[in-house]
């Protein structure tokens, strides 16, 4: 597996890190956690050594579900986890990212992720109760202390990236980010990355598993799946945005390969310094979506894409909209 660059502080990852949320939550109830343990060793064999958690999801099995897989291994690979919920019983109860509330989750996620470190501390959703450069500056504290490695945010805006990134450096920007979700190239984040040299994390990178060509009109969901609650996901927008995975799959017969693995090498011709985290529960898919880092797009290609989606309109909000208030602030 090759490797890249997520910021200037030499924190290098494979080309194609591992997405862990939906093992524990997200779409429908929990994997079994055994076969998730194997699924997470195996794509450690594989070459992958950058594993994505959050506290908040479960909340707090996917960070033990992490932890106990990686021990073994734990000096070879990189985590990144998050922080920025205030939970409480066991549902998301708004958003909390004062100081106090910053250290007393490191050290939980510390327990449950078994390690002396977080490689890689996420602020999950910009809180707008606490200034940024307050943030920061306690995770510079956690950085200090050596409870922390390096600075992330997720779903943060330009602007809240340059403040941040003022008082400590931010390593790497995490947010949704594929060929039916290209907000950032828009809103200037991912310039503001470049600019500044932070890395970039695309999540949802093969949307949700519908860039894949898995999911049609017909397909059904578990009653949990967010899926069931996403714009995007309603009969009628994903009748209409079949359109952009028919361009996959034509584009993945000429180059011998599959719609996900072309919707994947896509992001990794974008940059240099772009790292995505596809999920999944399944080997085959594991392997599959691995397997993106072979495929080379050509310039011609790209551009290539690049004028097909431009009169392809994808239909449908990318998340509700209570969520989706919550990002590029």
């Amino acid at each position: 597996m090759k490797t890249r660059k997520l910021g200037s502080g030499g924190l290098e990852v494979s080309a194609i890190g591992l997405g862990c949320m939906g093992m524990s939550s997200g779409y429908g109830p929990a994997a079994d956690k055994q076969e998730m343990i194997a699924l997470i060793r195996t794509a450690v064999e594989r070459g992958v050594t950058f594993f994505d958690t959050a506290e908040v999801y479960g909340p707090f099995a996917n960070e033990e579900l992490v932890g106990e897989a990686l021990g073994p291994v734990r000096g070879d690979v990189v985590i990144a986890t998050k922080f920025g919920w205030k939970i409480v019983n066991g549902a998301v109860a708004g958003l909390d990212s004062r100081p106090e509330h910053i250290k007393q989750v490191a050290d939980e996620s510390l327990k449950r992720l078994r390690v002396g470190a977080i490689d890689l501390f996420y602020q999950h959703r910009v809180d707008p109760d606490v200034p940024i450069e307050e943030v920061a500056g306690a995770v510079n504290d956690l950085i200090a202390a050596g409870k922390v490695k390096h600075f992330g945010l997720s779903e943060a805006g330009a602007n809240t990236i340059r403040r941040a990134h003022a008082v400590q450096p931010v390593a790497a920007v995490q947010s949704e980010y594929s060929l039916w979700t290209r907000d950032v190239e828009q809103n200037g984040v991912l310039a503001t990355c470049e600019e500044l040299g932070i890395g970039f994390v695309p999540w949802g990178p093969l949307g949700a598993g519908f860039l894949t060509g898995k999911i049609n009109t017909d397909t059904k969901f578990e009653g949990n799946d967010f899926r069931n609650t996403s714009p995007r996901f309603t009969p009628e927008a994903r009748e209409a945005n079949l359109a952009l995975v028919d361009l996959l799959k034509r584009i993945a017969e000429r180059k011998e390969a599959t719609p996900a693995q072309i919707a994947l090498a896509w992001l990794l011709a974008k940059k240099a310094w772009i790292i995505p985290i596809p999920g999944t529960r399944k080997l085959e898919r594991l392997d599959e979506n691995l397997g993106a880092a072979n495929v080379d797009l050509s310039t011609e290609e790209m551009l290539e894409i690049e004028a097909a989606t431009s009169k392809i309109t994808v239909h449908g909000a990318r998340l509700p909209e209570a969520i989706l208030a919550l990002s590029n602030r």
